[in-house]
C-alpha cells in the first residue's frame, strides 16, 4: 500500500538535495539564466553527490516497472523498491533550486531512462556510466512520436542512421544520444527502435543550439543524422518488429520520465508558492487558517487554492513513482501526474509574480524566471492535451485509432 509520507529511508536524500539547491544551485540560478549555451561547470563538483539518484542509470533510469518477473521469496524482497521514489523526490527538492541546472546535471539526462526501459542487462552496465540525451522530436513528428522518419537501416555488422531530431535536451553536452528511429516506415509504430550513438560518430551533427524562454542553463540541440553507422549492439532491445508489442520502448521510457517532469514542477512551484507567501507576508497579507477563507484578503484565498493544487500534484507524482517501484503498469499515472503537475506549475508560478507586483517581475526575485523556467514543464515528455489524450484511452478503454 502506498503511503503519502516520505519513507525514511529517504529522508536523508531529500535533506541533501534540498540542501545542494539552497546553498549551490540558487546562488549560480540567475548567472547561467543570463550566460545561454555556457556550460555550469560547478556541476561537475556535484556529480558524486547523487548517488541516491543514480542507482538505475540516472535521473531518468530508476524504477523501471517490469526489469525483474521473478517470484519474491521473502517479505523483505515483496516491498517495492525505491528507485522511482527517491528520484522524484529528490529531483523535486533540486528543482526547487533551478530546473535548468538539474536538466544540465553530468550523468544524468533523459535518454538513461530509454537505457534502463529497454536495453539489455549487458547494454545497461555497458552505459551505466555514461549520460546519455534523448532524441525523439523530429521538425515533422512532435506530439505523435509515431511520425518518427528518422530511419534505421542493417548495413553488415552495423546500423546506419539518417535524420533529423530537434529539442534535444544536453545534445551537445552529453556523452551518448539515444535516437529513435524506424526500421520500416511503412510498419508504423511497431518499427520504432532506440540506438545509442556516442558522441563524436561520424555522420552525427549538432546543427545549432535553440535559445529559450526558460531552462536557459541547459541546452537545447539540433541534431543531424547523414549516413551515422553505429555497431550492431547499439540497438536497445530486440530488433524484431512485433505489431503487438511495438511503441513498447517509448511508452515504458515516458512511464519514467513522465513522473520526474511531475516531480520538477512540483519542485519550481513549491518555490515560487513559498517565495510568493513570504512577499506577502511582508505586506501582512496571510491565510487565516482558523476562518473562512472568502473573509480575508483575495490574495490569501489564492494563497491557499495554490496550496491545495500543489499538494494534489505531489500526491499524483508520488503514486506513479510507487507504482513503478512496484513493477505495477503506470501509464495512466504517470499521465495524470505530468499533466496536474505541469499545469499547476504554470499556475502557480504566474499567480506569484502577479500577486507580488512589482517584485514578480524585477531580477532581484527569482519568480520571473521561475514562470519562464515552468512553461517547458507542460509541453516536453507529452503536452498536456496529449497527456489527457492518454488518460481518456486508459478510463474508456480505447485504443489510440480509436480516440484521437
Amino acid at each position: 500500500m502506498i503511503h503519502l509520507e516520505v519513507p525514511k529511508r529517504l529522508r536523508p536524500l531529500v535533506a541533501l538535495a534540498h540542501s545542494v539547491a539552497a546553498g549551490y544551485l540558487r546562488p549560480i540560478s540567475r548567472k547561467y539564466d543570463r550566460a545561454e549555451h555556457a556550460y555550469p561547470k560547478e556541476l561537475d563538483l556535484l556529480a558524486a553527490a547523487f548517488g541516491g539518484l543514480n542507482e538505475a542509470g540516472g535521473l531518468g533510469g530508476a524504477g523501471v516497472r517490469g526489469e525483474s518477473k521473478r517470484p519474491p521469496e521473502t517479505a523483505r524482497e515483496r516491498r517495492p523498491g525505491s528507485a522511482q521514489l527517491a528520484t522524484v523526490l529528490g529531483l523535486a527538492e533540486l528543482c526547487w533550486g533551478d530546473v535548468g541546472l538539474v536538466l544540465s546535471l553530468p550523468g544524468q539526462g533523459l535518454g538513461n531512462a530509454a537505457i534502463a526501459a529497454v536495453g539489455t542487462a549487458a547494454q545497461k552496465a555497458r552505459f551505466a556510466d555514461r549520460w546519455a540525451a534523448m532524441a525523439i522530436t523530429e521538425p515533422e513528428a512532435g506530439s505523435d512520436a509515431a511520425a518518427i522518419r528518422t530511419t534505421a537501416r542493417k548495413d553488415g555488422d552495423g546500423w546506419v542512421l539518417d535524420g533529423e531530431k530537434i529539442y534535444v535536451t544536453c545534445g551537445e553536452r552529453a556523452d551518448l544520444v539515444v535516437v529513435w528511429a524506424t526500421l520500416d516506415p511503412g510498419r508504423g509504430r511497431a518499427a520504432i527502435k532506440s540506438f545509442v550513438v556516442e558522441k563524436g560518430t561520424p555522420g552525427m551533427e549538432v546543427v545549432r543550439l535553440d535559445r529559450k524562454m526558460g531552462i536557459r542553463a541547459s541546452d537545447t540541440a539540433v541534431i543531424r543524422f547523414d549516413g551515422c553507422r553505429i555497431p550492431a549492439d547499439h540497438l536497445l532491445g530486440d530488433e524484431a518488429i512485433a505489431e503487438q508489442a511495438g511503441f513498447s520502448g517509448v511508452k515504458q521510457t515516458f512511464d519514467n520520465t513522465r513522473p520526474m517532469v511531475a516531480a520538477m514542477a512540483v519542485g519550481v512551484a513549491r518555490a515560487a508558492l513559498e517565495r510568493a507567501t513570504e512577499l506577502l507576508a511582508d505586506a501582512e497579507v496571510r491565510p487565516d487558517w482558523g476562518g473562512p477563507l472568502h473573509a480575508g484578503p483575495a490574495a490569501a484565498e489564492r494563497l491557499v487554492d495554490m496550496e491545495a493544487e500543489l499538494e494534489a500534484s505531489r500526491l499524483l507524482m508520488m503514486k506513479a513513482a510507487w507504482m513503478a517501484d512496484a513493477r505495477r503498469p503506470n501509464s495512466m499515472e504517470a499521465s495524470m501526474a505530468k499533466a496536474k503537475a505541469a499545469r499547476v506549475a504554470n499556475a502557480i508560478t504566474l499567480g506569484a509574480v502577479e500577486l507580488c507586483g512589482a517584485a514578480g517581475v524585477e531580477e532581484r526575485e527569482l519568480l520571473e524566471k521561475w514562470a519562464r523556467d515552468s512553461k517547458i514543464l507542460d509541453i516536453f515528455e507529452g503536452t498536456q492535451q496529449i497527456q489527457m489524450l492518454i488518460v481518456a484511452r486508459r478510463l474508456l478503454g480505447k485504443r489510440s485509432s480509436e480516440l484521437r
